[in-house]
């Protein structure tokens, strides 16, 4: 297995995806071939990742994902020097009840890949007590590999000094301390970060954050800690839906997990991209049409003006399945209400209207049986996925698609719903569950 590190923290907040994403860059820019990977169900992260170290991230999940697509993921990381993993909210924080592998934590993803563990801490508001914290996380699970920690929003030298005393009391190797910056935050959004291709000027931040770890993180000494366990060449990744997929993609749909579209391309599919923002309607000649998670509701009067798609759309459906989802879901819908109330015409498709005016938010892991059959998947096939989203079902008059659970087991009313050649789901899909 190529050595690797787990850059995580003690919840989310830290610092810890520019930190991600400087190291990324700093160590490409140092000759390196950087393997990233995101712990866990990020639709956004993994784009920036490619963007710093020129290759594409991939997610790994333990509660979604089964040993075998595990260990294919991983072994996208051959041919690369070193492995830079970004974790997930806290480095323990995982969901009440196991699922495919585990309980979906950065800890336990560390844990099976051999990768030490890299804390960043932010230390404002404290100087000595943040080494308690972190202690803390290196004695939580013995057994986790422990790099160390990078000390983050360091205020003054005297700061800095305080700081890595009460580290050095702990036992804890400060492999770096980068002083408070405000220029170091990315613009976000409602799900997380604004997306990679919206972002205003990504290299350059990048580059900047690069310069910034770069100054004050010891990157030999990070190299030297990477390490990683033996993880054998298991399953192929999922295989694809159809022959020829047409795709939308652009800043309204663009949510689908690399792993998948990599699957589908490495099995033979032909990927046919097309853009409803810029009213193209899908490749006549596709044998599914799958529109992905995004930002529909940011775009709704283009989408409802986007006349040739919707027609296209509907000629598809005649004869031939179309999926979407969550974004893509509400796109195949009647009807989209904006937050100011404005109710804006979809696809017409299926029945579901959806509303944006009174947020909610919708967010966790899913698992799915089917109800009905949707692309590449026939009844009772077991899913797993993740839903978030702040929209409200008004209406979803269809027959459903599947019987949605929690994380915990328990139903959700996001069902999904089919009609005709058409589905749609809330969740995104991550993985089959083994039989």
């Amino acid at each position: 297995m190529t050595p690797g590190l787990m850059i995580s923290a003690p919840a989310s907040g830290t610092g810890k995806t520019t930190v991600m994403l400087g190291l990324l860059r700093a160590f490409a820019d140092a000759g390196l071939n950087v393997q990233p990977f995101k712990s866990g169900p990020d639709y956004i992260d993994p784009a920036f990742h490619r963007a710093a170290s020129g290759r594409a991230s991939f997610n790994l999940d333990s509660w979604a994902m089964g040993a075998g697509l595990m260990d294919a993921i991983a072994a996208e990381a051959q041919g690369a020097d070193l492995v830079i993993a970004e974790g997930s909210m806290g480095l323990y924080d995982g969901v009440a009840t196991r699922g495919a592998l585990g309980y979906g934590s950065s800890a336990e993803l560390a844990a099976k890949m051999g990768w030490p563990v890299v804390l960043v801490v932010d230390v404002s508001g404290q100087a000595q007590s943040a080494a308690a914290v972190a202690l803390g996380f290196a004695r939580y699970q013995p057994d986790l590999p422990f790099a160390g920690v990078i000390l983050n929003r360091v205020a003054s030298p005297r700061h800095e000094r305080l700081a890595r005393l009460g580290m050095d009391k702990a036992g804890l190797r400060v492999l770096g301390a980068l002083p408070r910056r405000g220029d170091l935050k990315l613009p976000e959004r409602h799900l997380g970060l604004v997306q990679a291709v919206e972002h205003p000027d990504l290299d350059a931040a990048i580059a900047s954050y690069a310069d910034f770890l770069r100054d004050h993180v010891d990157l030999a000494a990070l190299r030297a800690a990477a390490q990683g366990a033996h993880v054998p060449r298991a399953a192929a990744l999922p295989r694809p839906p159809a022959q020829r997929i047409a795709l939308a993609q652009d800043a309204a749909f663009s949510f689908t997990y690399p792993h998948l579209l990599e699957g589908w391309r490495r099995a033979g599919a032909e990927l046919l991209p097309f853009s409803p923002l810029a009213d193209e309607a899908p490749d006549p000649q596709a044998d599914l049409v799958w529109l992905p998670g995004g930002y529909p509701e940011l775009h709704a009067g283009r989408l409802a003006a986007a006349t040739r798609f919707r027609a296209g759309l509907a000629r598809h459906a005649q004869s031939r399945p179309i999926h979407g989802e969550c974004g893509g879901y509400m796109a195949l819908g009647e009807g989209l209400v904006d937050k100011q109330g404005v109710r804006h015409q979809m696809a017409g498709l299926l029945g579901l209207v959806t509303s944006y005016e009174k947020r909610k938010m919708h967010l966790g892991y899913r698992g799915a049986t089917l109800l009905s059959a949707m692309p590449g998947f026939a009844v009772g096939a077991r899913l797993r996925g993740h839903e978030f989203h702040y929209s409200t079902i008004l209406e979803q008059p269809d027959t459903p698609l599947a019987h949605v659970t929690d994380a915990d087991g328990q139903d959700v009313i996001e069902t999904g719903s089919c009609r005709g050649h058409v589905s749609g789901s809330f969740f995104h899909l991550i993985a089959e569950d083994a039989p």
